[in-house]
């Protein structure tokens, strides 16, 4: 047996449990990594950032839980379908065998240290994908070999492209009926638009897969597969049989690769041996600059090219130091700053993720951009404008922490003592302040309203909710004045099930539930001109505010309401400004044709005037609002629908009674593809068409169809059907 570097190069450490404050077994660290709580534990260049992301059910937690085994962070291998999965920590994860919040962890690989977050892959619970992507340097995109680039896939790949994010891709469960390494790589190429190549070469088929040829090294790579032994690979030379293909393959990777390297280009072209050394440091230039992706193989189920994945992470993804500095606003002047990845910069972070402990509270999860920081010591929430005290700093592995006294440039770690720090908040130096561009998060689709079973717990339910409001920022909670209805906004049925579920374990609230139903929005089709006033005199100081507003709707959607300051000549103070922007976007959450909240659209505010003794903040607000809302009756306002972007995969003869449905739904098919013996159906459909549609599905394919859907965009509602809307 020949061993490899990882199995030459580790030994156990014993280290000691912060939190508990006695001796356990620890992490697997190398011997150029020896555990140090007093200064930072490994060089900047040598920690990676990254996170696990994917369409549902393609592996990503089982990926994650062989990361933590191999490395050695765990004992004993975590299963999803049986509900030990260390990642799924949640009594809702284990029972739904889903992954519903993003956990993070770290370990050592190598002489690295990865910090990792494993994410949902459920499109109700998008936004952790989101958030996480935004602190995150790369991340691991896990393709099914079977499924190959499924919906969710493509939006986590959207994702990470508007957060710039380097990643490299793993092909799992090849040891499935049905899987095709190589039209996954196809597809990722047809559909993603960036150079994309292969690593390496899975042998044989899906009932003796286990063995993967190495293309950069030429070697075959054997995995007793199902070994729970962390020594489970043998090196062995490539048989003759498959040397052609290996050979061939391995042209076309460096074919893919030789635009970024001059030398291995002339190499290629002149048929000269290219160094292993050479292609590794090629493919990292390339994935660095987001211009090529490779693709790895496997199948974490049975352990097989797991270890080959974690030196992936390590050769391929981006350290701290090779991401461009992070960019912010100085507060007071306006002025874009940088932070450079340095402990000798000012410090900067941004929390990220709020969650709840049962015995410590609140925890603030935060990524440091610069700088240091102390346990015990203050920081300065620059969107809050206020000083708050850190009392302890964790490192998380899923829900378990462990205590540490600093954390520097590049690490990702929870904070305790944090009361007012929200998501998406930039903490910093006082002295050196800056506020880093926001977090945006998808709007919710679906309300419905909620009651306690019991009025004496309506105290209880709305502190509740307002916990996990502060958890989650796709989840809103609104109060309807006329029916008298509390109502909980969400990404989907799953996503308002879940936390009626939570509601119930975690806070002993039971609950009434009503029905679902669509969170329609309002907007307007031309542009007005409109005046507010808000005046009274009841003798003594009076209220005095006026203004002139545009209202237009935006170029494109998605934008929604935008204030724009045109006052010239000081016709209103600055002072009054911003009243006059709460005024506008207090009265925009109700719109005039049912009340939804109003979207895409832009309001100027261009004239005004004012009184030296009696005009206040609250004149100016409730002047705002009359603006807007007068001027919102002549602006031709319409009604708006989510539309949902589904995709149907049915065997091929059920295939035209669910087109005929999908179409009788108002759904627009936009293609139709195979997918081994079933046909995968794509289109957009509204969401008011769609629910209890899976009992509708299996009803009609006899319980052989599936689907995905996620939210798209909003489209007009169709007159005949927004009249029956507007008279339920």
């Amino acid at each position: 047996m020949i061993l490899t570097k990882w199995q030459k190069q580790t030994r156990r450490l014993r280290i000691l449990d912060g939190n508990i404050n006695r001796l356990t077994s620890g992490l697997l660290y190398t011997k150029e990594n020896i555990i140090d709580t007093m200064g930072r534990k490994t060089p900047l260049d040598k920690i990676r950032n990254i996170g696990i992301i994917a369409h549902i059910d393609a592996g990503k937690t089982t990926t994650s839980e062989r990361f933590l085994f191999y490395s050695g962070k765990t004992y004993k291998l975590g299963e999803v379908d049986e509900g030990t999965a260390v990642m799924d920590w949640m009594q809702q994860e284990q029972e739904r065998g889903i992954t519903i919040t993003s956990a993070a962890t770290s370990y050592f690989w190598r002489d690295s240290k990865i910090n990792l977050i494993d994410t949902p892959g459920h499109v109700d619970f998008t936004v952790e994908v989101e958030r996480s992507l935004k602190v995150l340097d790369g991340a691991v995109v896990v393709f099914c070999g079977v499924g190959g680039v499924e919906p969710q896939s493509e939006t986590v790949w959207r994702q990470a492209d508007r957060y710039k994010v380097p990643r490299i891709a793993f092909v799992n469960k090849l040891d499935r009926v049905g899987s095709d390494f190589f039209a996954v790589i196809e597809q990722m190429k047809k559909r993603f638009g960036k150079k994309i190549a292969s690593v390496q070469l899975p042998v044989g088929d899906y009932s003796n897969f286990s063995n993967i040829i190495d293309l950069i090294n030429m070697k075959l790579v054997k995995y007793v597969a199902l070994s729970e032994e962390k020594n489970n690979i043998y090196i062995e030379e490539i048989p003759e049989a498959l040397i052609e293909e290996a050979k061939k393959r391995r042209a076309d990777l460096i074919e893919a690769i030789s635009e970024f390297n001059d030398k291995i280009m002339d190499d290629f072209v002149h048929d000269r041996a290219i160094e292993a050394k050479d292609i590794i440091a090629t493919i990292r230039k390339a994935t660095l600059s987001n211009d090529f992706v490779p693709v790895l193989c496997g199948s974490s189920l049975k352990n097989v090219g797991v270890q080959s994945l974690l030196d992936a992470i390590c050769d391929y993804l981006p350290s701290p130091e090779d991401i461009p500095a992070i960019k912010g606003k100085e507060p007071k002047s306006g002025e874009y700053e940088e932070r450079s990845t340095s402990e000798k910069a000012p410090f900067c972070a941004l929390c990220f993720k709020i969650a709840t402990d049962t015995f410590i509270g609140r925890l603030n999860y935060v990524r440091v951009y610069s700088g240091r920081l102390s346990k015990g010591s203050y920081v300065y929430n620059a969107n809050l404008r206020e000083k708050e005290r850190v009392i302890k700093i964790v490192q998380m592995h899923s829900n378990r922490q462990e205590e540490i006294n600093e954390l520097y440039a590049g690490d990702i770690a929870a904070i305790v003592g944090l009361k007012d720090t929200n998501t998406g908040d930039t903490l910093c130096d006082e002295k050196h302040q800056i506020v880093l561009e926001e977090m945006r998060f998808p709007e919710p689709v679906i309300a419905q309203s909620i009651e306690p079973k019991v009025k004496a717990d309506e105290e209880k339910i709305a502190l509740a909710l307002k916990k996990i409001k502060e958890e989650d920022p796709s989840f809103k909670v609104t109060y309807n004045e006329e029916t008298g209805q509390t109502l909980i906004h969400g990404m989907g049925q799953l996503h308002l099930d879940i936390i009626v579920d939570r509601l119930k374990k975690e806070f002993g609230v039971s609950t009434h539930v009503g029905q679902p139903h669509v969170a329609y929005k309002e907007t307007i089709t031309k542009k007005v001109s409109s005046t507010g006033k808000f005046i009274q005199q009841s003798g003594g100081h009076g209220q005095y505010g006026h203004v002139v507003i545009q209202i237009e709707p935006q170029d494109s959607p998605g934008k929604g309401i935008e204030f724009v300051d045109r006052i010239k000549q000081g016709a209103i103070p600055k002072e009054f400004i911003s009243s006059v922007k709460e005024g506008i976007i207090d009265a925009s959450r109700s719109g005039p044709i049912m009340g939804f909240p109003l979207t895409d659209i832009i309001v100027t505010l261009v004239d005004g005037s004012y009184h030296e003794v009696d005009s206040s903040d609250v004149a100016f607000k409730m002047a705002a609002a009359i603006a807007l809302n007068d001027g919102l009756k002549k602006a031709s306002p319409i009604l708006l629908e989510p539309i949902m972007d589904i995709e149907v995969v049915v065997p091929e003869e059920y295939v035209s009674f669910v087109v005929g449905d999908l179409s009788a739904r108002r759904a627009k098919i936009v293609s139709m593809s195979q997918r081994v013996n079933v046909k995968a159906i794509r289109g957009y459909i509204p969401l008011a068409e769609i629910f209890n549609y899976a009992t509708i599905l299996r009803s009609m394919t006899q319980g052989r169809g599936s689907y995905t859907m996620e939210p798209s965009y909003y489209s007009e509602v169709p007159s005949h059907k927004k009249e029956k809307i507007v008279n339920l």
